[in-house]
Formats: C-alpha cells, structure tokens, sequence
C-alpha cells in the first residue's frame, strides 16, 4: 500500500513546479518592470521563492521521513501566502490604476483624434469648395478669354451671338438662353439668337423700352432675376413661352456699352434656380462681353455700309464724269459705257483679279478724262487736224495723269487713261512704252477703244463691218496691239 506521506509529496510535486515556472518567469521578467515597481516586484519575486522552498521542504520531510514540525511549515507557508495575496492585490490596484489612467488618456486622444479629424474634414470640405470655386472661375476666364478671341476675329453679329450663347449655356448650367436687339431708332427689342429653345416662340419676342420683363431691364438698365415663374403674384411673365418651353426661373442683364443698350441677354432654367451671386458677378461680365460684341459688330456693318454707299457714290460720279466727256467731245452716247465693259470682260477672260478688274473699270470710265484740257475748237473739229493741233490732242494723256494723280482714291486707275495711247512697238504717246512697259489694262483696253471706234458710226466716218475690223486690228498685231491680246480678243468678241 501506497503510504500518505508518499501521496502527499506526490500532490505537492507539481505544484512545487508551478513555482519553480513562476520564480524563472519572476526573474525574466525582472528587467521590464518600471522602477516605482520594482521593490514590490523584487518581494514578490521572493515569496515565489519561499514558497518555492516551502514545496520542496514539504516533498523532502514526507519523502525521507525527516522529523520536523509541520504546524511551524504550515504557519510559515500561510503567512507568506497572505503577504503574496497582498502584494499581488497592490500590484494589480496599481494595474488598475494604470489602465484606468489609460484609458482615459486614449479616451481624451481619440477625442481629440476626433475633433481634429472633424476640423480636417471640414478643412477638406473647405478646400474642394475653394477648388471647385477656383475651377469654375478658371473655366469663367476660359469661356470669357474665347469670347474676347472671337469678338476680335469675328464681326458677324448673328454668328457672334450663336458661339456666345453657346459658350455661356453650360458655364451658366442653364437651359436656354436668348440675346434680344435694341433698335436705337423704334425703341424696340427683337430677336438677335438664341439656343436651348424647343420652339420658336423666342424669335418672336419683340417689346419695346419699358414694357415687359426685357423692356423693364433695358429701361432701367439693371438686372431682374425671378427664381419661380408660376408665382401667381407674377402678372409681366410671358406666359405662352414659360407654358410651352416649361420654364421655371428666369435672369435678364443689360447690354451696355459705351454707355449706351444695345440689348438684353436673357436666361431660362426649366427648375426652380438658387441664387448664386458669383454665377451673377460672371453673368454680369459676360453681359459687358457681348454688349462689347454687339457694338463693334454694329459699328463694322455700318461702316461697311457707308464704305459701300461711298464706293456707289464714287463710281457713280465716275460714270457721270464719263457722260459729259462723250457729250462735250459729241461722241456716241453709250461708247463710254460700251468700252468700259467689253474692257472688264477681256480682263476677265485674260485672267485678271477682281481687285484689279475694279480699277480697270474705273479707268476706262475716265480713259478720255483729259480731254477736258483740249480746247472745244480742236475736240469738236470736223476736218483733219493740223500738226500743231495733233500736239495739242497729244497732250490729254498728260492732262489725265495730271486730274487724277492727286486723287488717292483714283491713282490705281491711271493705267488707261495715261497709257491707252501707247503702241507695242513704241511708237505711241506720251512716253513711247514699248511692249510689256505699257500695263497690261492699257493694252486691253486699247484693243476695245479701236474696236468700238471702227464699229460704231462716228461724225468723220460710218460704222465698219466687224470682218473689217478685224483684219484691221490683226495688220497692227504686234506694231500698235499686243500680238498676245489679238487673238484672245478677236476669239472672243468676233466670234461670239
């Protein structure tokens, strides 16, 4: 039979290696234990050893038999049991009270965490406003710099207006816009161009100064905004366009420039719009943008108008000037007329440019211009000229540079009425050019003046056939014409 003192060292063994684990475990961590914990770490370190002897003390005596008061053990183990359950109870008040402080601690830092994670997401927030801000002016300077271009490369005043409603539509984030003309002379806004409409309603608009929403802006020359159009307290709303077009906010500005209106731009929403004051600041510049346009467009037709009405004006006089010389030199009424557009029409045909077609127009209007200083006895002589009389008739190509050379407008038609009595071979007057010296209108229209000279019935010889002429003409080919001309037009006035 198994004896109890063996029994008894045999429950105690595994507890004594509990406490030997523990004491190594007590020791290892020795060195990691802050120092306000060490004293009471270094005595609770050294009950794990006493009762680590204690164990062992007990396996020895109830193995060997020894003699020794158990009672005394015993008292010794209890007591150290307590001063133990003591310290491990301080040491882990102390825990407490450290995971109570840090708690609390994180507790405070993960407030703190929170409040500036809340300032960051609001600094954030901030920021992406400031940046969508900074994008959306950007785009504004972009779509008001392409206007700029397109003010300055374009003065087409309906195709400016299309390319700035269509800049101005998505930067607006609007719908539908219009720009309405002011007449200066009936007071009265109409149609200019619009884009965003579903029916044609718009380009009926008319209104005059003071009389509905757009005459109100342009009268009183500010802005009016209307956030909701079906308000019934609205009584001046055009209520067929907001019907049919289902619009439910509306923005007028004023064209102003140069102190003067040149019109209205209106804008529709179909929704209830929010005010947005930097989309009103940018609406503003837009307006001072197009009523810029609107003003140089006007002021490049008006002057393209009267640069026209000058040019008629001008060529008119021409023309006239040309039906008082066929009279006071008692020619055919019409020769003048004649020549000068049997003349454009070779020009044409040799391949002239029409800016010089113009010229050449002009100068054979004014081709015998200096006859106006040959006296009426040797103009208007029936018989044949004396030579000292033929000096004289000479003479009028010099006259004719001498009239029109002053005149800056006329200079560039010179060409015939100086030179259309120079000959190929140089036997011509007044200078004796020869060849390509003699322009190239002047040689032209030399071919025209003997043409028609021959043709048609004068006072000191009938009208020849145009068979004789012709042979005429091509006899001289190459002393008094250009050989080059002849041909090109013979094949085109005999033979048409």
């Amino acid at each position: 039979m198994i004896s109890s003192q063996f029994l008894s060292a045999l429950i105690v063994f595994p507890g004594s290696m509990f406490m030997i684990a523990s004491l190594v475990k007590c020791m290892s961590l020795s060195k990691g234990v802050p120092d306000d914990l060490r004293v009471k770490w270094s005595a609770m370190t050294f009950l794990v050893f006493f009762f680590t002897a204690g164990y062992l003390g007990f396996i020895s005596i109830q193995l060997l038999n020894l003699t020794f008061p158990l009672e005394l053990l015993t008292a010794a183990v209890f007591l150290g049991g307590a001063a133990f359950v003591f310290l491990v109870m301080q040491l882990t008040a102390t825990t407490i009270q450290e995971y109570r402080e840090s708690r609390e601690h994180i507790s405070e830092i993960n407030e703190k965490l929170s409040t500036r994670n809340k300032e960051l997401g609001r600094e954030m927030a901030a920021r992406r406003k400031a940046e969508e801000k900074a994008q959306t002016r950007l785009q504004h300077l972009g779509t008001l710099h392409t206007i700029d271009l397109m003010i300055t490369s374009n003065l087409d005043l309906k195709m400016t207006m299309t390319i700035f409603l269509e800049q101005i539509v998505p930067q607006l984030n609007i719908d539908a816009a219009a720009v309405l003309l002011l007449n200066p002379y009936t007071q009265t806004l109409t149609y200019g161009a619009g884009i965003g409409f579903k029916t044609s309603l718009i380009q009926k608009s008319k209104a005059r100064l003071g009389s509905g929403l757009a005459g109100v802006v342009a009268m009183e020359r500010r802005m009016v905004r209307i956030d909701d159009l079906e308000d019934p307290e609205l009584d001046f709303v055009p209520k067929s366009l907001v019907s049919v077009e289902k619009f439910r906010s509306y923005c007028a500005v004023p064209l102003i420039a140069k102190g003067e209106v040149k019109g209205v731009l209106e804008v529709y929403k179909r929704e209830v719009s929010s005010p947005d004051e930097e989309n009103f600041d940018f609406m503003q510049a837009l307006a001072a943008q197009a009523a810029i346009a609107i003003d140089n467009a006007t002021l490049f037709n008006e002057l393209q108008t009267s640069n026209t009405e000058l040019v008629i004006a001008y060529d008119s006089t021409i023309e006239g000037w040309g039906k008082a010389l066929n009279l006071r030199d008692r020619e055919t009424e019409d020769h003048t007329q004649r020549v000068t557009e049997l003349t454009v029409r070779i020009a044409r045909i040799y391949g002239m440019h029409e800016k010089e077609i113009v010229h050449v127009r002009r100068g054979a209007l004014l081709h015998d211009i200096g006859k106006m200083g040959v006296p009426d006895t040797i103009l208007t002589k029936e018989g044949p000229l004396s030579p000292e009389e033929e000096e004289i008739m000479h003479n009028h190509p010099m006259y004719a540079f001498e009239i029109l050379m002053p005149i800056a407008y006329l200079r560039p038609a010179l060409d015939i009425p100086y030179c259309h009595h120079e000959k190929w071979d140089g036997t011509g007057y007044p200078r004796g050019l020869k060849g390509e010296q003699i322009p190239i209108a002047a040689r032209i229209f030399t071919l025209v003046d003997t043409w028609d000279a021959l043709i048609s019935k004068r006072r000191y010889h009938q009208a020849w056939p145009s068979e004789r002429v012709a042979e005429y003409i091509r006899e001289r080919s190459g002393t008094h014409f250009d050989p080059n001309l002849v041909e090109l037009f013979l094949a085109n006035v005999v033979l048409k």
